[in-house]
């Protein structure tokens, strides 16, 4: 028989070991059942079932009378809130629903499976391009063909079963009333979204692009004239063959007026322009044959004081540069960890040539010479449509993958900068480099450019690369213009850049952000130095020019009838670009500030005032000899000394500027020829003369300098050695090292 046990024994303790202080009912309450668990765990007592009851009201302890529910959660009760505004603080945000709107996803085979499964690509082939794309960030397909892993056209098939849609046919024969049609999709359009009208099959238009993905985006802007459409796939070499049919014309139309007229040279047309600079230059010469004394007093004294000037600017420049190196380096400025950081981008370099069939073979083995990612190298090789010579020639070049060629349709003025500008629609990179057929750039130059970019400010819009010459020793004319370039590039250009002056590019060796380049109307097509009018434009803007420290290597003009065409080019454009922009004087010193203001005049018209009065500057030597000139009556006494002490140090300043401009190892062997600088700038008094007769009779002809003739097609021994000298004696920029600012 079981054991009874009472349940009303003992009171239980409570946590402090003292009985609780409760009401009789709550304490007889928990008394029992205390007691039975005790009892239960003791096994005195076998637990009975006991049938359900309702809830037991227990009363609170520290408040008599009230009594609470017992319950596993209290539910909660939300308290209104009110909030006010206090006086002076800031207005709260106001906040409203965000609706989401989902893309229908849609589940695509990979395109690599599918180029994998149709065999047009090996397995190892895939797996390479795979990885590439993890490091370059490319479309699959787009580094399966750069890369030849795949052909054009096995990719666009594959994109084609991608994304459901068929692959475009050969463009077929266009007519009039089609082609009416297809250009109702605007240009601007088309370039975007790579995407043309191709055909029309009944009632309904065909599209082509080589972005399947941009589809949907493009559908929703589409001119509702072509009516119901379908897509297809082209390939890139398609779609930009049917392009130069469609758009050729009219893109070439607007290479030729990119720039807006107020800042272009096109306004000579009328020859309001040449008439004026006619007059004046025939002013002149009355002045000077009706009053031959004074006219030559004057022009010696201005002569002087821009010789002073021309001096003063080299000497600052070298300063500021000298300066530059003490405070930590001129060519110190980027960071390599910010710039590994970030992955390399497209670079499109825009070559143009013009009836240069020889230098094609060189020019493929130079560039090939580049170390930088094939499919981020877009290399276009630009041409005149009609120069056939030159496109069968670059045909039988067996060009790679990764350059191509743009041939440009005819049209006025026929020079490089509109060529360029007409290539400029077909170009793929974010960033647009230039150079000329005969340059061998040094084999790292792209990534110094990329890295530079990368850590600049945005208002970095251009770099210039440093050139030299790789055939020095031709003979005494390649040899001075050697030296020329080496004071151009290695101290005036990088001084006035650290001095904040406006930088007159180079022809050659530039790279550009595309976006800024497009924002200030990429070239003039009717400027012949349209890179100096470039630079100039870009400063008016607030962007900045650096000079990048890596070097081009290119061929000297080592004749004196083909160095007088091309002196004489750039003297015109000099002219030309100064006279541009100072039609409006009071803008251009809003835009340029004081400082970059007389620093611009003196860089554009110094330099041709320069060459123009030197030979008045000549016509002094006769004092030596005791005979009269003009200028004696404004020399104190009378006295020859002081005009032949200046002469001295000028003389001795310049000889020692061009000697600084030689500091590099490969130059210190030029410095003895230094001495007949003189003689050599000569030549330059009959490239203004001409200069200025072009701008009278044919302001926009181009005179083209001839490649290859001076010993380029036989200096790969040459280069080689001035581009690992450079690298090996550190006179290039180390890995990662920048520009000057």
């Amino acid at each position: 028989m079981p054991k009874v046990f009472d349940l009303h024994a003992a009171d239980p303790p409570d946590r402090n070991g003292s009985a609780a202080r409760l009401s009789d009912g709550a304490g007889s309450l928990l008394r029992e059942q205390a007691a039975f668990r005790s009892a239960t765990r003791a096994g005195q007592v076998a637990p009975i079932p006991t049938p359900p009851r309702d809830p037991v009201v227990v009363p609170f302890p520290s408040l008599p009378g009230r009594s609470v529910t017992p319950s596993l959660r209290r539910p909660f009760q939300p308290r209104p809130i009110t909030l006010y505004d206090i006086p002076g603080s800031p207005p709260r945000f106001q906040t409203s629903a965000v609706r989401f709107r989902r893309a229908p996803y849609v589940r695509r085979l990979p395109i690599g499976k599918i180029l994998l499964d149709n065999g047009a690509v090996s397995e190892a082939g895939l797996r390479r391009a795979l990885a590439m794309q993890k490091e370059l960030g490319l479309r699959l397909g787009d580094l399966l063909v750069q890369t030849g892993e795949a052909s054009d056209t096995d990719v666009t098939a594959a994109l084609g079963l991608q994304y459901g849609m068929g692959v475009a046919l050969p463009a077929p024969r266009t007519t009039p009333a089609f082609d009416a049609l297809a250009r109702h999709l605007p240009l601007a359009q088309v370039l975007e979204f790579r995407a043309l009208p191709w055909s029309r099959i009944g009632s309904r238009t065909t599209i082509a692009t080589t972005r399947p993905d941009r589809i949907d985006e493009l559908s929703a802007q589409l001119p509702p004239t072509l009516g119901d459409c379908n897509f297809a796939v082209v390939s890139e070499s398609a779609f930009d063959a049917r392009l130069h049919a469609l758009h050729g014309a009219a893109m070439a139309r607007a290479a030729e007026c990119r720039v807006p007229e107020h800042e272009s040279c096109r306004r000579l047309r009328a020859r309001g322009g040449a008439t004026m600079l006619a007059a004046g230059l025939v002013a002149l010469l009355a002045l000077a044959i009706a009053f031959p004394a004074g006219a030559l007093r004057f022009a010696t004294l201005a002569g002087l004081i821009v010789l002073t000037l021309n001096i003063g600017l080299r000497a600052a420049a070298l300063w500021s540069l000298r300066q530059g190196r003490r405070d930590g380096g001129a060519f110190c400025t980027v960071r390599t960890a910010r710039a590994a950081a970030a992955p390399l981008p497209v670079i499109t370099i825009l070559v143009p040539l013009h009836r240069e069939p020889e230098i094609a073979t060189a020019l493929t083995k130079r560039l090939s010479r580049l170390d930088y990612p094939r499919p981020l190298l877009d290399i276009c090789i630009v041409v005149e449509a009609d120069d056939q010579i030159t496109r069968d020639a670059l045909a039988q070049a067996n060009l790679p993958v990764w350059m191509r060629v743009i041939p440009v349709p005819d049209g006025q003025p026929r020079t490089k900068p509109r060529a360029m500008n007409y290539a400029l629609n077909f170009a793929r990179g974010s960033i647009i480099g230039i150079y000329d057929a005969e340059d061998a750039p040094a084999a790292d130059q792209l990534r110094r450019v990329a890295a530079r970019f990368q850590t600049a400010p945005l208002e970095v819009a251009c770099l210039q690369g440093r050139l030299d010459y790789y055939n020095p020793t031709r003979n005494w004319m390649s040899r001075c213009f050697t030296i020329e370039y080496a004071n151009w590039f290695r101290m005036v250009l990088p001084g006035i850049a650290r001095l904040g002056l406006v930088v007159p590019l180079g022809g050659t060796t530039l790279f550009f952000r595309r976006s800024a380049l497009e924002a200030v109307g990429a070239w003039d097509a009717h400027n012949v130095t349209e890179d100096a009018d470039l630079g100039v434009r870009l400063a008016r803007r607030g962007l900045r020019t650096e000079i990048l420290d890596t070097t081009t290597l290119e061929e000297a003009n080592a004749h004196p009838i083909a160095w007088v065409k091309q002196r004489s080019r750039w003297m015109k454009g000099y002219i030309l670009t100064w006279a541009v922009h100072n039609r409006e004087p009071r803008a251009l010193w809003r835009d340029l500030g004081p400082k970059r203001f007389f620093g611009f005049q003196l860089q554009f018209m110094g330099a041709i005032l320069n060459t123009v009065l030197m030979p008045v500057l000549w016509s002094t030597i006769v004092l030596a000899f005791g005979l009269w000139h003009p200028i004696r009556d404004w020399l104190p006494g009378g006295n020859a000394l002081p005009l032949a002490l200046f002469f001295a140090v000028m003389t001795a300043a310049n000889l020692g500027l061009a000697m600084a401009g030689c500091s590099t190892p490969h130059h210190r062997k030029l410095r003895i020829w230094t001495i007949t600088m003189e003689l050599y700038f000569a030549l330059a008094t009959l490239a203004v003369a001409k200069a200025l007769t072009e701008i009278v009779l044919r302001p926009f002809h181009w005179d083209k300098t001839v490649h290859g003739s001076f010993g380029g097609d036989d200096s790969s021994a040459e280069i080689d050695t001035l581009h690992n000298g450079m690298a090996t004696l550190g006179e290039t920029a180390r890995p990662g090292s920048g520009a000057t600012p």
